[in-house]
């Protein structure tokens, strides 16, 4: 006869020291791309990331 074992869900903690971690390297790799996209002088990239902050209504003029 088949049984069903049932298992508990695992819960993770986040501690706010990771949280706060996690929020530094995402708003750092956020600048930097914007960074890196918005003032390169290769015309293709420049033109993807002005288009698209325009499409999301970025103040960039």
């Amino acid at each position: 006869m088949y049984t069903q074992q049932t298992s508990l869900p695992i819960q993770a903690s986040v501690t706010s020291a990771s949280r706060l971690v996690q929020i530094g390297l995402a708003a750092f790799l956020g600048l930097f791309v914007l960074g890196i996209a918005g003032f390169s002088h290769i015309e293709a990239i420049h033109n993807a990331s002005h288009d698209v902050r325009h499409s999301l209504a970025f103040p960039c003029h």
